[in-house]
């Protein structure tokens, strides 16, 4: 596909050219900025779209993982994949010919398509997984998991300054706008939401963790109320979660390695047999693991 075109000579709004004198001290850091693991044939989504994950101001660290900003100009459609997180976002878009919107969606259970085409942008706030239930504290996240709603339906007291978000051509100002309407909202503490971030943060990170009633046990926990707490605070089971991060590694070694022992593979991600992991991976990207490889390279 064609690289995105960047007409420099047209004065349109929203100004979806790069800004390259924006202050990096926000951005992430380098590995974060790196980090590609969900989004499906990554080295083309990059060629396609200007992608970036700046950071939050510091208060607001603790809930939020990253800011993620896209524009695109581009001069044939373009359809990007991603193989969800278990996270929440807000999503401040816009869509050539069409008023701007702003939604929550929720953990999206299967592969999200987005068709990107013209000119467009798109401001998203990516919650840490667990860490959204004390913005909306009546209702557990799993009522969010697979949908895409207005804003006003899932956080009626938020104010949505979508031209101080989605105009500025200026980068550090659209993350100044998301840093003003997240510090607006002003969550109280919830210790059980702590302990689902952390509990999260631990299945990523520790690839020994295969069994949820292990998992549980370990955390001086049942599964029943390890589920109870995955319900309301990340909106997805913990088996879930094991077996999409699981998904993302994979997906991760089918772009870097095209010669990956799958074999060896699906031992190391805790799976029975080569044939789990080719079947959880076909399910969730739509085309078994070894055909993935041979198309990214």
């Amino acid at each position: 596909m064609a690289a995105p075109r960047r007409d420099t000579d047209r004065d349109t709004s929203p100004d979806t050219s790069r800004d390259t004198s924006r202050d990096t001290s926000r951005d992430t850091n380098s590995e974060t900025s790196r980090d590609t693991r969900g989004i499906v044939d990554a080295a083309e989504f990059l060629a396609q779209v200007d992608f970036r994950r700046p950071e939050p101001a510091e208060p607001l660290r603790r809930h939020v993982e990253h800011y993620w900003l896209i524009d695109w100009d581009l001069p044939e459609p373009y359809v990007s994949h991603v193989v969800p997180h278990p996270a929440v976002h807000i999503v401040f878009q816009q869509f050539e010919g069409q008023d701007p919107f702003v939604e929550v969606a929720g953990i999206q259970l299967g592969l999200f398509t987005q068709k990107l085409e013209g000119r467009g942008r798109v401001c998203g706030i990516k919650f840490r997984p667990g860490s959204f239930h004390p913005f909306a504290p009546r209702h557990p996240v799993s009522d969010w998991t697979g949908k895409r709603l207005p804003l006003a339906e899932v956080l009626p007291a938020a104010r949505d300054d979508l031209d101080a978000v989605l105009t500025p051509p200026d980068e550090t100002a659209r993350v100044a706008a998301l840093d003003t309407f997240l510090l607006g909202l002003a969550p109280a503490p919830d210790p059980r939401a702590d302990l689902a971030m952390a509990l999260v943060d631990t299945i990523r990170t520790d690839r020994t963790i295969r069994r949820v009633a292990d998992f549980a046990r370990a955390q001086g926990m049942t599964v029943r109320a390890m589920q109870r707490l995955f319900s309301t605070y990340v909106g997805v089971g913990p088996k879930w979660i094991i077996l999409r991060y699981r998904i993302h590694e994979a997906l991760e070694h089918a772009e870097s390695t095209p010669s990956t022992d799958w074999a060896t593979l699906a031992a190391d991600l805790g799976y029975a047999d080569q044939a789990h992991l080719i079947r959880d991976f076909t399910a969730t990207v739509g085309v078994p693991p070894t055909a993935y490889a041979q198309s990214t390279h």
